[in-house]
């Protein structure tokens, strides 16, 4: 009976024992995989903390990154920063002070120091100072503007060596689908590039005066507040036209952006220059819109009556006749322009818009409707 009770105990001690070598071994195994592998990762990383990975070389830039990155390269100098301010009643005193107002973009137009910006950005101000590239800044003087085009010229005393003009391009010949690149300080973030392409021709904004800017240049660059009066760029880095509006709800980039073309921006400020304002050519008339489209609605016609015909203009050496009023009131209807060179004329504001096309000195082929027969006359503008 004890000799059982002894084997029974070697049994269990020998069972202990192999337990614990069993548990031994588990714990070998668990230091070796988890273990010692964060312990030589630790050394390792003791060895070598501190240094950074190897740059892998990248290659040459894709050609469509050189182009873009060498256009702004080489036309961001000749795009300014604008800050104007704002002449206010001052509630502590007696007197009138100056408070900042808002920015927006423009660049240089030639070697003299004119800057060409939009005039919505200089409406409301009464001073203006303009920062270079080189953060270099200086006080503004306006030249003049033509709200109608919502296009302003401003004059700066910088030195020669920092005017930077930028090459000026051609609108009409833009396709649909072009590369477009804008320059700008939006939200007062100076020398800020972004890209896209014409994404229609042809479409109509309104001014600040209310009048229709046509052959307006749409693109889907980001074009945001701090951007009007900035350059939108071809890929040859010329200027095809001034960004200046944008249409979104909310007032941020939606992707549709508006650009005045170069074209009539190339009409305008050299005028504006020249004489401090823009002046369209004339044919010497006198019409009023309400006037105007009261009678041809009545008549049930399209066309800009002419109310008065100046005796020393283009239209009366032309034969046209404006509307007279007789005695007891009796009205004889005067001529009704309903087409220039072809282009059909609805309103005032098309006629307008149509005339703007030419220069003083040019002909052009009038069609109008005198006592309900369409007649043609040539008139030379002046």
């Amino acid at each position: 009976m004890v000799d059982d009770v002894e084997m029974d105990r070697d049994l269990d001690t020998a069972q202990l024992r192999g337990q614990l070598r069993l548990t031994w071994i588990l714990m070998v195994l668990v230091i070796g995989v988890l273990v010692v592998p964060r312990i030589v990762s630790m050394i390792r990383w003791g060895e070598i903390a501190g240094e950074p990975r190897a740059v892998t070389p990248r290659g040459e830039l894709a050609d469509f990154e050189k182009t873009t990155t060498a256009i702004f390269q080489n036309s961001s100098p000749s795009v300014v920063y604008l800050t104007t301010r704002s002449r206010v009643a001052s509630p502590f005193a007696r007197r009138a002070i100056e408070v900042e107002a808002g920015s927006g973009s423009g660049f240089m137009w030639d070697n003299q120091g004119h800057i060409v910006t939009n005039f919505h950005v200089l409406q409301e101000a009464s001073s203006a100072r303009v920062v270079l590239w080189d953060q270099s800044s200086y006080e503004a003087s306006l030249v003049g503007g033509s709200p109608d085009h919502d296009l302003a010229v401003l004059r700066i005393a910088a030195p020669p060596e920092k005017l930077r003009p930028v090459p000026i391009g051609e609108s009409d010949s833009l396709m649909v689908g072009q590369s477009v690149f804008a320059i700008g300080n939006p939200f007062g973030l100076n020398q800020t590039l972004t890209t896209g392409v014409v994404s229609a021709k042809s479409r109509t904004i309104e001014s600040p005066t209310g009048r229709s800017i046509e052959g307006v240049i749409q693109i889907d660059a980001a074009i945001n507040p701090g951007n009007s009066g900035g350059p939108l760029l071809d890929s040859a880095g010329r200027l095809i036209g001034v960004n200046t509006a944008i249409y979104s709800p909310s007032g941020a980039s939606a992707g549709v952006g508006f650009t005045i073309p170069v074209d009539t921006v190339n009409r305008v400020v050299p005028q504006i220059i020249a004489k401090g304002r823009y002046e369209p050519p004339q044919m010497g008339i006198r019409v009023n819109s309400e006037i105007s489209d009261a009678v041809t609605s009545r008549l049930g016609v399209k066309g800009v009556l002419l109310l008065d015909v100046a005796d020393n203009g283009g239209a009366a050496a032309a034969g046209l006749q404006g509307t007279v009023i007789g005695r007891s009131s009796v009205v004889q209807i005067g001529d009704i322009l309903q087409a220039i060179d072809g282009q059909p004329i609805s309103n005032l504001n098309e006629m307008l818009s149509t005339l703007e096309k030419y220069s003083p000195g040019d002909s052009v082929k009038i069609d109008y409707l005198r006592d309900s027969k369409t007649e043609t006359a040539t008139v030379t503008l002046r």
